[in-house]
């Protein structure tokens, strides 16, 4: 069960420690006790890093990860966002990030040479794209790793990219019949409601959809999610789960909470993210993010 402020739960203790029984459908945890040896930080950028009131990071923010690095605590960026899409918010940010993981999990690399990825099946980006091929209103964005497109611009796809305002990145229309199966497809995000996105799945060898964003779905590899591109960081780490605190506002951000030693989800975030945290501290615009790692001790 997360918490808000200091209210203990079975989820985290009044000294900022956590207990054995912290899932909220209160089954065991994962035996995270503690973050006494938080060896990384992995934070979600939209709605978590930056505000969509404000559409900055907040100074606090900028603060908590400079002191995290001088406590040899390594910084990654968890996004749903391609690399791509990412250089206009850290181009705003005088913080270097140890590590990205991209594309909900599906494109994680380093500057030091690491890189591992899983694009969606040639079968599956098939079938997708015949389905819209068939629902000729929707529109939908397709992610490969250094070039982002939507087969289209409605109203609906507008609306959305001015929620993000200046950190919206820039817009490109092309053909995906052209494009997407002659470059790796990591993602492909259709604005689609819930039972639209169950079709598509079920039509699909190995695709499932995660959510940030009401009006559309980021649809990637079903055995691929945020938990999966931690993984990846910490297998060549050598970092257990127990050791990672992660931070989140979204509903692809839910798994990735629950999956961390901590998660914390912010003041602002959806049900399903606060749902599936430890924590739930205060909004973007209000130190959630250096309130909750002070609260917890890790600074």
């Amino acid at each position: 069960m997360a918490l808000h402020d200091d209210t203990p739960s079975n989820g985290a203790l009044s000294n900022g420690t956590l207990s054995e029984d912290r899932h909220h459908d209160g089954t065991p945890s994962h035996g995270a006790v503690g973050m006494t040896d938080c060896k990384a930080a992995f934070f979600d950028i939209d709605g978590t890093l930056t505000s969509f009131v404000t559409h900055v990071i907040p100074d606090s923010t900028i603060e908590a990860i400079h002191r995290l690095q001088a406590k040899g605590i390594k910084t990654f960026i968890c996004s749903g966002r391609a690399p791509s899409h990412m250089t206009v918010v850290l181009d705003m940010m005088p913080v270097h990030f140890d590590g990205i993981v991209a594309l909900n999990g599906q494109y994680c690399f380093d500057d030091n040479g690491f890189l591992e990825k899983e694009a969606l099946l040639p079968e599956d980006i098939t079938t997708i794209t015949r389905w819209l091929d068939e629902h000729p209103d929707v529109v939908a964005n397709y992610c490969e790793k250094d070039y982002v497109y939507f087969n289209q611009v409605t109203e609906a796809m507008r609306r959305t990219w001015r929620q993000l305002g200046k950190t919206a990145p820039k817009v490109n229309i092309d053909d995906p019949h052209e494009r997407a199966l002659k470059y790796e497809t990591f993602q492909i995000s259709p604005y689609i409601s819930l039972d639209d996105e169950r079709e598509i799945c079920s039509l699909c060898r190995n695709v499932t959809g995660v959510r940030w964003h009401p009006d559309f779905t980021d649809l990637i590899p079903a055995d691929g999610g945020k938990p999966v591109g931690m993984r990846r960081f910490m297998d060549h780490y050598g970092w257990t789960r127990d050791q990672v605190v992660a931070f989140g506002d979204g509903g692809n951000d839910a798994t990735m909470l629950e999956f961390a030693g901590l998660g914390v989800a912010m003041g602002n975030a959806t049900e399903p993210a606060k749902a599936a945290a430890d924590y739930i501290t205060d909004d973007v615009d209000h130190d959630g993010i250096m309130n909750a790692l002070v609260r917890f001790g890790i600074l």
